[in-house]
This record gives structure tokens, sequence and C-alpha cells, in this order.
């Protein structure tokens, strides 16, 4: 099958326009390359700088490529910024999402993948998520990619569509060092720059109901979020069309607190880790880990990466935008 994979220029979705090729997919990406990289879209593979918003350069990019299935990656994804920009996070993450979904209707597309994301479960006071936790939203961003599921899971009825929407947890890692998060947004980027700038890593809060006290996490490896993309692409090409609808959990269904993975990050780095406890984020919950058993009965897919490799592959990563974290 040929994918169209919007948003494959990320960090996320370039990790996963290698892994189809590698599995004998053939690919096209569109990007705007506000937050994308063109360099991590591979030789041979065709770019097709525009928005989603653009309904005719969505229309023109089915046609000329003959796109069979799309992996809808682009979008906005920082909270914070959702909290202050709803506007723009509902424009390009509702209304460029059904832009994409008319073109690929329109275009006789029969296969929707979409990238959603644990935020759509806000604080579940749960000890493991499942995919029937109840829904509760923090912010726009997260209801963006609640109300996007829903409207892919309507298209998909509407015309015929088989669809799956995947919401994963903390991802962290990189398979190579260009294609490593560039970012500074996730708890790892953010202890490296203060590392780097010889400041202590901070801990925001050690007074939660865990074991030390600091919040609890599932974070994965980013090639095992593109493994998984890979895994529901090939469900999505061996089933009738309009036949499935699911929606999962990616995790690796352990819990990682942050002390934990500052610990860890000493031990990759070599630095002293020792941390300064500041004030609670408002907003933040205690614990978030997924159940993964859903998607491994579904689709046959676990995660193979441990926290070592994660932080081990982000610091490669980081070192090669900043080669002065690197200690002698």
């Amino acid at each position: 099958m040929t994918w169209l994979i919007t948003g494959g220029a990320g960090y996320i979705g370039g990790h996963v326009v290698r892994q189809l090729l590698d599995a004998g997919e053939r690919v096209a990406v569109l990007d705007d390359l506000s937050t994308g990289d063109a360099s991590r879209v591979p030789d041979g593979v065709p770019l097709i700088e525009g928005s989603t918003l653009d309904r005719a350069v969505l229309d023109t990019a089915i046609r000329e490529h003959g796109i069979e299935g799309v992996l809808h990656f682009a979008a906005k994804k920082q909270v914070g910024e959702s909290v202050e920009q709803p506007f723009l996070y509902y424009r390009e993450n509702m209304i460029g999402l059904q832009t994409v979904l008319e073109a690929a209707a329109g275009g006789g597309v029969k296969r929707f993948l979409f990238s959603s994301s644990a935020a759509v479960y806000g604080m579940p006071d749960v000890d493991l998520v499942t995919e029937s936790t109840p829904c509760a939203p923090m912010s726009p961003y997260g209801e963006t990619k609640l109300a996007g599921e829903w409207l892919v899971a309507a298209a998909g009825k509407a015309y015929g569509m088989s669809t799956v929407a995947l919401r994963y947890f903390n991802v962290a890692g990189a398979a190579s060092p260009e294609l490593s998060d560039a970012g500074v947004f996730n708890l790892i980027p953010m202890v490296f720059e203060r590392l780097t700038a010889g400041e202590a890593p901070r801990v925001f809060g050690d007074d939660y109901a865990t074991p030390d006290g600091s919040c609890v996490r599932d974070f994965i490896h980013v090639s095992d979020i593109a493994s998984a993309h890979v895994a529901a692409a090939k469900r999505l090409a061996a089933d009738p069309a309009g036949e499935t609808a699911l929606v999962l959990n990616i995790g690796r269904g352990e819990g990682v607190s942050v002390k934990e993975m500052i610990e860890v990050i000493g031990k990759v780095t070599g630095y002293d880790v020792t941390a300064e406890v500041t004030p609670r984020r408002p907003g933040d919950p205690a614990r978030v880990v997924a159940a993964a058993d859903l998607i491994h009965r579904e689709l046959g897919w676990s995660a193979s990466h441990d926290v070592a490799d994660m932080v081990s592959s982000a610091w490669e990563g980081w070192c090669s935008r900043h080669p002065e974290a690197r200690k002698a």
C-alpha cells in the first residue's frame, strides 16, 4: 500500500516513515515544516510542503501518489500553549483533521490511522489506564485529541473507512541522533538542558502519594511508538475496508517516577543529578500508567525498549545538537 504521512517530517512521524519503509510500504510525506525538519525525510520519499488546512494540496497529493491509507500526525501538541491559544489548536488540530478526512473520503481512501494521546484521559485516579477509563481532558490540546477520535470514528462509519486511533503516553529516545527530538518540552530534554547549563534538574513536587513522592509516568521509546504504528497500518491493510475501528493505548505498562528517571539520566550522562524540588505544577496527576494488554491482543505488539535505551539514545541526540554537553 501507499500511505500519506501527515507530519512525517516531525519527531514521531519521521520515525514512523523509516519503519514503514523498512517494512516494505510505500510512503509520501505532507508537512508544513513549521516544526518538522525536511532532513528527517529519507531520499526518494516524496515530500509535499503544505498545510493540512489546504484541501487542494491534499487532493493533489492523494491523487498523484495513489494514496490508499493515511497516517495523520500533523498537529499542534503543547499543552500549555493550547491553554493560551485555544483557537490555534482547534483550527490546526480539528479543522486540519476534518480537511484531511474530507480529502481522504473524496479520494476513496479506506484506511485511516489517527495519532492521539494519553492527554485525553486527564487526571485518571486509577492504577492502570485502560482504553475504557473515562476521558476528561484538561487542556484544549487533549480536547482536540478526544474530539479527533470521535470525528475519525464517525467518518469511518459514514465513508466505509477502517480506522485506528493510538493513544500514546510519554515518548522519549531516538532511533538515531538525527531523528531525535529537538524540542525541550518533556522531562528528559528538560533535565538535559539544565545539566548542560550547569543547573540542577527540577522535580515539580515530591509530596505525591507515590513511593518516592514524585510523579509516576509510563515512558515509551519512540521506536516502539513507530513499530506500533507499523503494526496498526498492517492491520488496516489486511482487513476489509470499513471493518476495523480500534482505539488503543501505546505504553509499556510500567511506571517510572520522575526521581527514578533523573537517576537513570545521571548514570547515562555522568552528571551530578542532585535535584531541586520545586512546588507542584497545577494539573499534574500523581500517576498515569497505561494498560497495554489490548494492543498486544489486537496487534500482537509490545514494547521492546527500556528506560536506559530511551535515555541513552536521547542523550546521543542531545549531544549531537549540543556538543558542549558531553563530559570529557
